[in-house]
């Protein structure tokens, strides 16, 4: 199974290094979690260059993709030579968004009349387009999901997990990233969230 971790120009660190890092702890055979980028390399707002894992494309043919936030990314969605790189399709693959990712689910019309979770800089804007924000970490309909707030980032991991693996994996992929002595009570609250829509999600794409 593919996973392609979209981060652009200003990417948000957080949005993309926490979901890789979680995602990577799932140990089984053909488990590839990539960062793809639609140039060789991208810098974080806070400095960071990276090099991409992957071409944009690799999302096109992967089983999840998840769209990193960047204060950039309302500028980024009207860039055509870089939008035009993407081809998704929520029929067959998961497609999720952190914090200013809703931007993409936005512009790709992904959204249609469902809600979504978004960073409290990106709201004003995207209610303005007449789509609903929720006050909360996750939300998640179908085979598409989003993420409020950097520290969501577990939840929005957790779900890809559970879709396309199982709640144990997903436990155990939370618990090796939980804090010390915390570990029960953290994964217990992020799946609290995210299993309920995950299994309703499975049967309604069924």
């Amino acid at each position: 199974m593919n996973i392609a971790i979209l981060t652009f120009e200003g990417f948000n660190e957080i949005d993309s290094f926490v979901s890789h890092h979680i995602l990577t702890r799932v140990d089984i055979k053909d488990w590839n979690v990539a960062i793809a980028c639609p140039s060789e390399t991208v810098t974080s707002t806070g400095g960071i260059r990276v090099s991409a894992q992957q071409p944009l494309e690799f999302a096109n043919d992967a089983d999840a993709v998840l769209f990193g936030g960047s204060p950039r990314s309302r500028q980024i969605v009207e860039d055509r030579a870089i939008m035009s790189r993407l081809k998704l399709d929520p029929k067959r693959q998961l497609i999720g968004s952190q914090c200013a990712g809703a931007w993409f689910l936005a512009k790709l019309g992904l959204l249609a009349t469902q809600p979504v979770c978004t960073s409290l800089k990106s709201r004003a804007g995207l209610e303005a387009m007449g789509i609903r924000v929720l006050d909360r970490p996750f939300v998640a309909s179908g085979n598409v999901a989003s993420a409020g707030g950097c520290l969501a980032s577990p939840y929005l991991a957790a779900w890809v997990i559970s879709r396309l693996v199982g709640r144990e994996a997903a436990e155990n992929a939370l618990r090796i990233v939980a804090p010390v002595g915390e570990k029960a009570q953290y994964v217990a609250t992020v799946l609290g969230v995210v299993w309920p829509l995950a299994t309703a999600d499975a049967e309604r794409v069924a």
